[in-house]
């Protein structure tokens, strides 16, 4: 007999082991997340996911699906702190969109326009991060990296390199390239690698590439996060 649980009234079966946000991406229910990738171990870092679980707010990439939950994705409440968490990546990471080669393909801004984000309501930091360009094939934008970790896991999980790393804490922590010179030309990173694209912003990209995707004619500029994610996902 299948277990269930149901989301926002919708009863949603699952499979022992699932967590929340498998079961209900399998079940075709979208939840906003960037941290999250199925083939990457949870991390639960972004909390885009949170939704309330039997009165409990939880991180839905990480817990466990089980008989009888009641679990709340799509209320007013959630979807504001959701909006206010985005404005909060948007002005710290100084993402600027119209003059960002990400445009259109960007998870973090696709995002915003899912949750019908206006404005940036907070003021900007305009923290000062590098721009590593000493790859021959691949940048880091740091001003664009919003500690997601998807990097780190698919260089550590898919291309078994572990060439990145998190250092620091608070307004401190940063993105690290595992070399001693700490400068990404000293890795060994290959811009096939898995590593190199699943950044979900424009902090990660591909050199000689830019704009052979014209803006207007990529990703996000014709669907939805929710109905692009729910497709790839269940893949």
């Amino acid at each position: 007999m299948s277990k269930t649980l149901t989301i926002d009234g919708k009863a949603i079966p699952f499979e022992e082991g699932q967590t929340i946000m498998e079961a209900a991406t399998a079940a075709g229910v979208y939840i906003p997340h960037l941290c999250h990738h199925p083939e990457y171990t949870p991390h639960g870092s972004c909390k885009l996911c949170n939704v309330n679980v039997n009165g409990r707010v939880c991180s839905a990439c990480t817990f466990p699906a089980a008989e009888g939950q009641n679990v709340i994705n799509n209320s007013k409440e959630l979807n504001d702190d959701r909006q206010k968490i985005t404005q909060m990546l948007f002005v710290e990471g100084n993402h600027l969109c119209p003059g960002c080669e990400k445009s259109g393909n960007c998870q973090l801004q696709a995002v915003a326009y899912h949750l019908n984000m206006l404005d940036n309501h907070f003021p900007h930091f305009y923290a000062k991060r590098v721009v590593d360009a000493s790859h021959p094939e691949v940048l880091i934008d740091h001003n664009r990296c919003i500690f997601c970790t998807l990097c780190v896991r698919a260089s550590q999980q898919t291309d078994g390199k572990d060439v990145f790393a998190i250092s620091g804490r608070g307004i401190n922590k940063r993105l690290i390239a595992n070399a001693p010179s700490g400068l990404l030309k000293d890795t060994d990173l290959a811009a096939t690698d898995a590593a190199a694209h699943i950044c979900p912003t424009g902090a990660i990209l591909i050199k000689r590439t830019g704009y052979q995707v014209p803006i207007g004619e990529r990703i996000y500029d014709h669907h939805d996060i929710d109905e692009v994610s729910l497709k790839v996902e269940k893949v």
